[in-house]
């Protein structure tokens, strides 16, 4: 779906579109809750990379404080992980 949003593609809604779009809706309502930080515990964060993106999440024990995920640009496909 990520395509749908950069320039110079021209906008097309399919089945495969449609079906992305739906399981995106799912994830996000069967997503856990995110848990307020507590200044008093030890933050713990897990990474990764890829050759396509980044990934992060940031949690206090078994509670998520915060997820972060984003694609990388052209040029930062050229960066060592």
């Amino acid at each position: 779906m990520t395509k749908l949003t950069q320039r110079k593609v021209e906008f097309e809604w399919g089945d495969k579109q449609e079906a992305a779009f739906q399981l995106l809706k799912q994830k996000l309502y069967s997503a856990l809750i995110l848990a307020l930080p507590d200044g008093s515990e030890d933050f713990i964060v897990y990474c990764g990379a890829s050759n396509k993106g980044l990934g992060a999440v940031l949690m206090q024990r078994e509670n998520v404080i915060l997820y972060a995920s984003r694609q990388l640009k052209i040029h930062e496909k050229n960066y060592t992980t």
